[in-house]
């Protein structure tokens, strides 16, 4: 699981939702083209990679050559202390962050999407969208969850997976997920749609032990 995101472990756990997800961790690992609409720069231990898509005509905006998502991030008066708290590099100067690039909400500019991780396991625990405005950046998304949450750029849309946790649950193995998506309308996100997939015990968890005698 460790750096590839909550959309991965996803494809791992859920047979029936996985042709997407499993096309989506070997693009990642191998670094190749995806079917999305945004140009993502990959975060923690990672390299700088991008991986770039074939955006359509209408999503064709300026993609900036980087941003410090990290500054963006800290001094957000709309994220949380605890998410700015545990906001510190994983190794030397790495810091545990994914950020993507697209046109969501139908600007001249790309709209940045900055994911914030953990460094143990690569658990989101904070996603923000940042539009340009005047030069500046401003916070016009933010999704922050106890347990995971990861943000994706698809095709024009704002995608949200949320991990859902039932106790004794494992990081690496949740119960299930809540996928929302959202569209820019009228100068916020408005959702167009909620899919809940609940995962089975019996797909990548533990075996249990064996009965006695």
């Amino acid at each position: 699981m460790r750096g590839l995101g909550p959309r991965a472990t996803r494809s791992v756990r859920a047979a029936s939702t996985a042709v997407a997800g499993l096309a989506a961790v070997g693009l990642l690992l191998s670094a190749c083209s995806t079917g999305g609409s945004g140009a993502r720069v990959e975060g923690p231990a990672r390299s700088e990679r991008v991986v770039s898509s074939s955006p359509s005509p209408s999503s064709s905006v300026p993609v900036p050559k980087k941003i410090d998502a990290v500054r963006l991030v800290k001094e957000d008066p709309k994220v949380s202390p605890a998410v700015k708290r545990d906001l510190k590099p994983c190794a030397g100067k790495t810091y545990p962050v994914d950020v993507s690039y697209g046109n969501l909400t139908g600007g001249s500019a790309a709209d940045v999407v900055v994911n914030v991780l953990t460094c143990a396991d690569a658990v989101g625990i904070g996603s923000y969208v940042y539009r340009a405005q005047g030069g500046r950046y401003e916070n016009v998304f933010t999704a922050e969850e106890p347990a995971s949450v990861y943000t994706e750029i698809d095709r024009g849309e704002l995608v949200v997976t949320k991990q859902l946790y039932e106790e004794g649950d494992s990081v690496d193995y949740p119960s299930g997920e809540e996928v929302i998506s959202y569209r820019w309308s009228s100068n916020r996100f408005t959702e167009t749609g909620r899919t809940r997939n609940d995962f089975s015990n019996a797909v990548g968890g533990e075996e249990p032990a064996p009965a006695a005698g």
